[in-house]
């Protein structure tokens, strides 16, 4: 506390005096999403964003301060002046040098004064030019801190904005459509088609993977790919409407598809004869229903306000990043069983998205945004050309048997390979109608067991920890401010009910938020959420034909496997890119991520090789082994039920990522400004504002039938 003693006081003389800390400006928005830069002029700023004022500086020998030299004595690693030197020897040297410089600084002063005076004047603005002794700004500063603050917050707006790509912009300046445009219905429809083109492969990869592996045939994955665009129109549409309102397509997430192939790959299944595909379906739908359920409770109960929390960068980095790495098995395992087809897919979506991606056509980043897509149809129109040319023929072996009873060695490797190459297009356009409506329980009556279920409700954790991601990076690119806490409770309680609708149209796995959006919305520079809805009811339209989703089923499974590679590794980047709202570089977040990743690798490794042995024969694919996990896991108690529970959660890398984050950065102490806490808008701050009102209220007047509700609403 100041002493009121006036002889306390400190001298007056010419210089001005150090400004108070209550008078100083708050922070700007975006540096209280945790995220300060260290030169910005609030480098030393204390945890909570105040900034202490110093005792004032020593009087100078003379009434003008002379500035440093730049960089004279600043500590570029650690953002703050360097301590000074401890032995005398070292100081008198340290002065000497600092006299030279002073008067080297001097005389430079002097003709530039006499030949372009203005230049002088622009140093004071550099915050690390007059750093006191402790690394805070130095008396004189308080005139110009208000001018930094605007500076700072124009700059440091979005952390993404520093980038030279066109990943992550400024949305102020560089978004040709924000969240509440509406520019007309033909570009809004072009735009809103091109972002659920751009997400092709997030749509509808998924069943073409696990379809196969419960036994479908090519109409049942015909079928199922047509639920699943009709679902995604239908859970977005509602999902803008109601829930969070921000401009994030809903479809069938990666998250889920691990716990389906674990559930699929249940020994029980195992042994079954008929058609299994519609009773594993069955068993996935109900797990499904569970696990969204609780989500949806979740939500709507507001227990999701207080969970996110404990919900920091730290924690969603390595949880989305475990997602995509999780797959390796898959990958290019399955890529290599058509290598020449494989191979060039991969290098076709690489070449696109980096190599060609400033390419623009007509104004459109066209190989960027459209990188999977355009690899797609260029590698399966080769395909289909080589098939229909007698290049991958049968060559006299039959392929109707299956290979374990083929005798021929020849036969039986050669047949496996062509079944990977062909584009047998006849089979799936064929089987397709030309109209198709999806309704609910297509495949019969979903059941219901409580450990599939467990699974899932821990699984529906994970889905939430991503959206809680794509709900902050895509309001930062779109939106006035970011969601409330409210706001994100209504999101996920939302992306629950989506999932119900899922389980009960039998898509094979929950709906949520896909976190490539936010890439999407970052390169397209589109955040209308009226052109994501019409783009939405384009996809139901198409999801009608059933000939799409034929045309869909056809696709060689070869190719779904090189998409997937590049897939999950924009999904582990994207997962990392989090770190970019805390302290990258600081050892604790270093350390906490590293131990994250490796024993989310390691721990399920661990759990997907106990009691297998090298030589052991199974009906299992290979790259299928890590999800058979239930049946040999280390964990044996008296219940069977609650070993299938654990022994498959603790294979799943993405829970393991989770719980070793989640308890690290909610122990280890670590700043706000270091741990990179999300910051999300004050209900009553937000109800004040009327664009933060506008961007996340209900519409037709709902928000007000249910304004008691406070975790809610805004």
């Amino acid at each position: 506390m100041a002493s009121s003693d006036p002889n306390k006081r400190p001298p007056q003389g010419p210089w001005p005096p150090a400004p108070d800390s209550a008078a100083m400006p708050p922070s700007s928005w975006a540096k209280r999403t945790g995220f300060r830069p260290k030169f910005s002029g609030e480098t030393n700023a204390s945890d909570s964003g105040q900034i202490t004022a110093l005792p004032p500086p020593e009087p100078p020998a003379s009434a003008q301060v002379k500035p440093k030299p730049p960089n004279s004595n600043l500590d570029l690693e650690a953002g703050r002046p360097r301590p000074a030197p401890t032995s005398n020897g070292e100081a008198v040297v340290a002065r000497d040098r600092a006299k030279e410089k002073e008067k080297e600084e001097k005389e430079r002063k002097e003709k530039d004064k006499e030949q372009t005076p203005p230049v002088r004047k622009r140093r004071d603005s550099d915050g690390a030019k007059n750093l006191g002794t402790n690394g805070q700004p130095a008396a004189g500063e308080g005139s110009r801190r208000a001018a930094r603050h605007e500076e700072a917050a124009a700059v440091d707006a979005l952390p993404q904005s520093v980038m030279d790509d066109d990943g992550f912009i400024s949305r102020q300046s560089h978004m040709k459509y924000e969240l509440r445009d509406s520019p007309g219905l033909v570009p809004i429809g072009l735009y809103g088609f091109q972002h659920f083109l751009s997400l092709l492969g997030s749509l509808i990869l998924i069943p073409l993977v696990i379809v196969p592996a419960m036994g479908g045939t090519y109409e049942d994955t015909a079928n199922v790919v047509s639920t699943v665009l009709f679902m995604s129109g239908v859970t977005t549409l509602l999902h803008i409407s109601f829930g969070s309102r921000l401009p994030l397509i809903q479809g069938p997430s990666f998250v889920y598809l691990a716990p389906a192939l674990a559930i699929i790959n249940s020994p029980e299944f195992l042994g079954l004869n008929g058609n299994n595909f519609k009773h594993i379906m069955k068993e996935l739908q109900g797990a499904i229903i569970i696990g969204s359920a609780f989500q949806a409770f979740l939500g709507y109960s507001g227990l999701m306000s207080i969970l996110v929390r404990l919900i920091n960068p730290v924690v969603v980095s390595p949880t989305i990043a475990a997602v995509g790495l999780s797959f390796y098995s898959y990958g290019f395992p399955r890529v290599g069983t058509c290598i020449e087809i494989g191979v060039v897919q991969i290098l076709l979506v690489v070449i696109f998205s980096l190599y060609l991606r400033k390419i623009s056509i007509l104004g459109h980043r066209v190989f960027l945004i459209y990188a999977v897509p355009l690899g797609l149809f260029i590698t399966w129109a080769t395909a289909f050309l080589l098939t229909e040319s007698g290049v991958y023929s049968y060559k006299g072996c039959d392929a109707s048997i299956p290979a374990s009873n083929i005798i021929s060695d020849h036969c039986r490797r050669h047949v496996s390979r062509m079944k990977s190459c062909r584009v047998d297009t006849s089979h799936a356009l064929r089987s397709a109608p030309w109209f198709r409506f999806p309704y609910p329980l297509q495949w019969g009556t979903p059941v219901f067991h409580w450990k599939m279920a467990l699974v899932m409700c821990v699984v529906s954790i994970i889905s939430s920890v991503d959206s809680v991601g794509s709900y902050h990076a895509s309001s930062l690119l779109v939106a006035s401010r970011p969601p409330t806490a409210g706001v994100l409770s209504r999101g996920i309680g939302l992306e629950g009910l989506s999932s119900i609708l899922a389980g009960l149209w039998g898509t094979g796995t929950g709906s949520t938020t896909l976190t490539e959006n936010v890439h999407t919305i970052a390169v397209t520079k589109m955040g209308s959420r009226r052109a994501v809805e019409l783009g939405a009811c384009i996809m139901i339209g198409l999801s009608l034909i059933g000939k799409v989703g034929g045309f869909i089923a056809s696709i060689p499974q070869v190719i779904v496997a090189a998409l997937l590679c590049f897939m999950w590794a924009m999904l582990t980047a994207l997962g990392l890119s989090n770190l970019r709202y805390s302290e990258a570089g600081s050892s604790r977040n270093i350390i906490i991520v590293g131990l994250s990743m490796f024993f989310s690798l390691s721990v399920p490794a661990y759990f997907q090789q106990y009691g297998i042995s090298p030589n052991s024969n199974s009906s299992v694919p290979s790259y299928f082994q890590p999800y058979i996990v239930a049946s040999h896991g280390p964990i044996h108690t008296n219940s069977a039920g609650l070993n299938y529970v654990l022994n498959t959660l603790m294979s799943l890398h993405m829970v393991v990522a989770f719980l070793v984050a989640l308890v690290l950065d909610n122990t280890v102490p670590g700043s706000r400004q270091e741990r990179g806490v999300y910051v999300w808008s004050e209900a009553e701050a937000a109800r004040r504002e009327p664009a933060v009102s506008k961007d996340y209220e209900l519409p037709f007047r709902v928000g007000k039938i249910f304004r008691w509700v406070k975790w809610v609403g805004l």
